[in-house]
């Protein structure tokens, strides 16, 4: 169990967060929720000892293991891959280097033999046989191929980092198991394996996430942060919401009721105060007027922005004509001969590890990049808008937001141009901002902002949902739901997959594609599907047979 008591952490002096109590216990999976800013990944330091609470403590039950998720990608880069997976198990780790130094000694001591015994004991007693074929089987189980197991990290590329440092926070069966936002980076293969273990793993399990269904797939309890207060509600993410919006409409009823309660009696009390015969009644009135408190009702830190994609022209029949298109970067064929045909109504969902090939395809159609051998045919109808991955270039510029997208929208004034910000939470003088100094999650609404204001009838989305609060990514969600037109995305985010694609297209490994008209859930299930798992299967066996 780990538990913060009277957990008070002042910035200046703003209290970010003030006199919190909660206990996690064992066997729940707590998903940590609350708007941008509220805290979340800071109350997950506190709870680590990363940052010291201004007042207040943090107890965790004497003899239990706490890990987390390193946020630090280079903190490892010299040492192999399943070296750093072993090093989330700090004790084990050090039990093993120090008996390799023993064993190496050219001078082998009776005293040495004593220490390497009790070393072995204690090794043993933690399953220490047993460390690198466990850390070999995450590896697998998150994608990461045998032949990378022994690689040094900084020869890896970000994406296999992200996910050994994943690894190494699951590795040893940890009593308490803190996470922030581990799906990012993620392919939806990975995401899927994470969901079973974490719902397989009996510890305790703290998680940030703005992944709404890996929430709900996840947790049992939900800790919302608004305000600076933490409230645990009982339930995954869908039930906290349903839970919160229920009680503040019963306390705007019970608060309905009691206004009324306050007019009759005023109205009384203002009748008959005067009249002798009622001053009795009068005064026992006004005492209850007195009892009668209103709830507080704060209304939520949380902002929801207005996302609506109103395409300028009805799209026709033909759409796009995919025609053999390869593509071959650094020596490495990213694109395989791909070729496919959209209709009117398709909203594709591009899936698999491969992320390249999808970034490489959208740049393709987006005129962005050209193929190396094929073709690729927009249909006359259409227009199209396109978010990309890397916006680094896009932001490079000392513009203002406001004159920014002003390029972009075939009505030049200014107030129309506000208004389209506005919907994307930039009020007043945040349309004056410049766009070089945009946080993360600014710069996708700012291009989302784009998006709608250029009116096109397809929109190809790369990864649009990266630093997008949970509530920015349920309005995305909306919009691409209510969009008329055609839509081409890749998205982790298993909600917005399953519930805007009508057809999926996954990129394996080698560049070539598989496409089924059907929802994403259902093709988690298919026959291809099942073939992976199978393939994944086969990888755990060996890890184990190493």
């Amino acid at each position: 169990m780990i538990s913060a008591n009277n957990v008070t952490l002042r910035l200046g002096k703003k209290a970010l967060f003030e006199d919190v109590n909660i206990k996690f216990t064992e066997g729940n999976c707590y998903g940590l929720i609350g708007a941008n800013g509220a805290g979340k990944s800071t109350f997950l330091k506190i709870l680590s000892g990363q940052l010291e609470p201004t007042s207040g403590d943090v107890v965790i039950t004497p003899g239990q293991r706490l890990s987390f998720l390193q946020q630090d990608h280079f903190k490892y880069d010299e040492f192999s891959v399943l070296d750093t997976v072993i090093m989330g198990n700090k004790r084990l780790y050090d039990i093993m280097k120090e008996k390799d130094a023993i064993y190496a000694k050219e001078d082998f001591t009776d005293e040495d033999g004593i220490r390497a015994s009790e070393l072995e004991a204690e090794f043993a007693e933690m399953d220490g046989w047993n460390a690198e074929s466990d850390a070999a089987m995450l590896l697998n189980g998150l994608g990461i191929p045998t032949e990378e197991h022994y690689a040094i990290m900084k020869d890896l590329p970000s994406p296999l980092k992200v996910k050994v440092l994943l690894a190494q926070a699951l590795f040893g069966n940890p009593d308490i198991l803190l996470l922030d936002e581990p799906t990012n980076h993620l392919d939806l293969d990975a995401i899927a394996w994470l969901e079973e273990f974490l719902i397989n793993f009996e510890n305790t399990v703290i998680v940030v996430s703005h992944d709404r269904y890996f929430l709900n797939k996840v947790c049992t309890n939900t800790a919302d942060i608004d305000y600076g207060k933490i409230q645990l509600y009982a339930g995954n993410y869908d039930f906290w919401y349903e839970s919160s919006q229920l009680l503040v409409k019963q306390m705007k009823e019970a608060n309905k009721k009691k206004e009324e309660k306050i007019k009759e009696l005023q109205e009384f009390i203002s009748r008959f105060s005067a009249n002798a015969s009622k001053s009795k009644q009068a005064t026992s009135r006004k005492r209850a007027l007195e009892k009668i408190q209103l709830d507080e009702i704060k209304p939520s830190s949380r902002k929801y922005p207005y996302i609506d994609f109103r395409p300028s022209r009805e799209i026709g029949n033909e759409v796009l004509t995919v025609e053999g298109l390869s593509k071959t970067i650094d020596g490495v064929k990213i694109l395989d001969n791909i070729s496919f045909i959209l209709g009117h109504d398709d909203k594709v969902a591009f899936v698999g590890s491969n992320e390249l090939a999808k970034t490489t395809l959208f740049k393709i159609l987006a005129g962005e990049m050209e193929p190396d051998e094929g073709t690729f045919k927009w249909g006359v109808t259409t227009s199209q808008s396109y978010f990309p991955k890397d916006n680094t270039e896009i932001f490079d510029t000392d513009l203002v937001i406001t004159d920014w997208l002003t390029q972009f929208s075939e009505i030049k004034d200014a107030t129309y141009v506000r208004g389209f910000l506005g919907r994307m939470l930039f009020a007043g003088e945040d349309g004056m901002k410049k766009m070089r100094v945009l946080s993360g999650g600014e710069k996708v609404r700012v291009l989302l902002s784009r998006m709608m204001i250029m009116a096109t009838n397809v929109l190809i989305l790369d990864e649009p949902t990266d630093h997008l609060d949970m509530e920015s990514i349920t309005a995305l969600n909306n919009g691409l739901i209510k969009f008329p037109g055609v839509v081409l995305f890749a998205s982790r985010d298993h909600q917005i997959t399953q519930t805007t694609a009508n057809r999926i297209i996954e990129f394996m490994p080698n560049g070539t594609m598989i496409d089924k008209i059907t929802t994403y859930d259902e093709y988690l299930e298919s026959d291809e599907m099942a073939r992976k798992r199978q393939v994944y299967a086969m990888s755990e066996d060996d890890a184990n047979d190493n």
